[in-house]
């Protein structure tokens, strides 16, 4: 059969299996290590290749592209430093569990083990990074390994897999066939485990829905919140994840992410019947592990995940369901409702305590930007399919809290705490979704971390937009500083450009609003110069989160030590 096959080089052979699984979009830094992909890249001008300027930044693209489409992220980058540099998005893909292909050019094979010039042992180096991580020395074996790995990113609990490709593997020319293309592979839930669970929640007083996790598709969202809406549960979202339910629809009570309004986290502590769907119930969702008994919960647990390791993993559930979220939701959307729910006023006090967050919280600091009434401005303006993408830090709570999120729209944000995300995550987006509105958050430190893929943006054609919230300071180690040390301020100042003349220089929109009524007008002026725009929001130090100011950290943290 090979003998009716053409002979392609081992680069060839990787962008055909490319093409035979579907990829449309890739992302690069480009490497020696592995031009013959490149240059077989040339001839597949089906497959976008996305020139980024560093190796993070493209690593953030493929994981935002992927959690924004649904399919697997493609990255390509070079070895050794490029690697590395590529490591952090990759950990963010893990720990966000998102489906990626990452392809990483090496040394040639007689080479392995000289430490030759930029040599990594990569199974080694991305073992605990990386779902799965394997090396190609051979070219027939190409079709094969590329499947599996789009194969283990997508199936059960999705994630990063990590090929390498020796260079003078990818010289060697071999007659075989490409295959493909993947087909992911999720349990259902059996049918004996939905009666359990529709029983178990008929026997509920104060039960809540936390849902979480990735793979949820705009149907699966759509089932999870019938199911919500029919048997009147209140729904709260891990952290990170608030776009899986409409958060407008009357089930919706909030998000157990960093800063979490005290009221929800004493109102899940207060719950009898806990229905986690997705969620890992991690360390930030937890509120550090201090939602629920450890190994036995206090209360009726209902876990329901892709992966059966994650059932029991730290909290042993009263049911463990393994389930695809879409296969899930589906199931339970289908079943009958719970007859005249007993929770209907728990429901609706949750769901009034949420309402009450939404209003900004007036805060004892100097007048200048109002943060709470411009993100109160945005939540009315952004259209529904919009596209929020947030870096990692204190600036984050304005629109985690303030903002509201809902299908097609998407909320996509670093589980990982990765600083660096916002810029790329909202150019990949952009990319995806070029007729759609995508906000990036960033922090001044975050920006200056990643904020030179603005060229890249421009250089494909993508117009985030971009808000900097410029305080001068890595504002979340500002924060646990002064609840430790207070007043002992060292490490944490920034130096910072003139942000809108940087963006000017780029070619960008560029703007800064140190008025809450110039923001507005300089949004919309960003949003119909469709190109990237940045705007430079001047915070005051003194606003370090939603709810309190530096100075209050301060002074409760002295009067403690005292």
């Amino acid at each position: 059969m090979s003998a009716n096959l053409p002979l392609l080089s081992g680069g060839q052979l990787v962008v055909a299996a490319l093409r035979a699984h579907g990829v449309d979009t890739a992302f690069s830094v480009a490497g020696e290590s592995y031009l013959e992909v490149l240059d077989a890249l040339f001839d597949a001008p089906e497959i976008r290749l996305v020139t980024c300027r560093q190796e993070g930044g493209a690593a953030f693209m493929a994981e935002a592209y992927a959690k924004a489409t649904g399919k697997p992220g493609v990255l390509l980058v070079t070895r050794g430093p490029g690697a590395c540099n590529a490591s952090i998005g990759i950990h963010t893909a893990f720990q966000d569990s998102t489906p990626m292909v990452v392809l990483v050019g090496q040394v040639a094979r007689h080479q392995i083990d000289r430490e030759a010039f930029q040599e990594v042992d990569f199974r080694r180096m991305f073992s605990p990074l990386a779902k799965w991580v394997a090396q190609i020395d051979l070219a027939e074996r190409v079709p094969e390994l590329i499947g599996q790995a789009f194969h283990t990113a997508v199936s059960g609990r999705p994630g990063p897999a990590v090929l390498a490709l020796p260079e003078d593997m990818l010289r060697d020319r071999r007659a075989v066939a490409t295959g493909g293309p993947y087909r992911a592979v999720r349990a259902h839930p059996g049918a004996a485990d939905l009666a359990e669970l529709r029983r178990r929640l008929e026997a509920a007083e104060r039960p809540i829905m936390l849902v979480g996790g990735g793979s949820w598709s705009d149907a699966a969202c759509a089932d999870i919140a019938r199911f919500a809406t029919a048997n009147d549960i209140p729904v709260c979202c891990s952290f990170r994840r608030q776009d899986i339910v409409d958060n407008r629809l009357g089930v919706f009570v909030g998000d157990l992410g960093t800063g979490a309004a005290p009221g929800l986290v004493a109102r899940f502590k207060a719950a009898d019947l806990v229905l986690a769907v997705g969620a890992r119930i991690g360390e930030i969702t937890s509120q550090s592990y201090s939602l629920l008994g450890i190994p036995e919960p206090d209360k009726v647990l209902i876990h329901v995940h892709v992966a059966a390791e994650e059932l029991g993993r730290v909290f042993r559930p009263t049911l463990a369901i393994q389930s695809g979220m879409a296969e899930f939701a589906a199931a339970a959307s289908a079943l009958p409702p719970v007859t005249a729910p007993r929770w209907a006023e728990w429901r609706r006090a949750a769901r009034a305590d949420y309402e009450a967050g939404l209003v900004p919280t007036p805060l004892d600091a100097p007048a200048g930007l109002d943060l709470g009434r411009i993100m109160v401005w945005l939540r009315e303006r952004l259209p529904d399919d919009a596209i929020v993408t947030s870096d990692a830090g204190n600036f984050s709570g304005w629109p985690n809290r303030f903002l509201q999120y809902r299908r097609p729209g998407r909320q996509l944000g670093p589980t990982s705490g990765a600083m660096g995300y916002g810029v790329p995550a909202a150019v990949g987006a952009s990319l995806a979704f070029p007729g759609r509105i995508v906000v990036g958050f960033c922090g001044d430190g975050g920006f200056m971390m990643t904020g030179q893929e603005i060229m890249t943006a421009l250089a494909h054609g993508a117009h985030p937009i971009i808000l900097v919230f410029d305080n001068g300071m890595y504002g979340t180690i500002r924060m646990h500083q002064e609840r430790r040390f207070p007043g002992r301020v060292i490490g944490t100042t920034l130096a910072n450009p003139d942000f809108a003349a940087l963006a000017h220089a780029y070619g960008a929109f560029g703007a800064t609003i140190a008025r809450t009524e110039d923001f507005a007008p300089a949004f919309e002026e960003a949003v119909a110069a469709r190109r990237p725009g940045i705007i430079a929001l001047k915070v005051d130090p003194e606003i370090i989160t939603t709810r309190t100011t530096l100075s209050a950290l301060r002074r409760r943290a002295e009067a403690g030590s005292a």
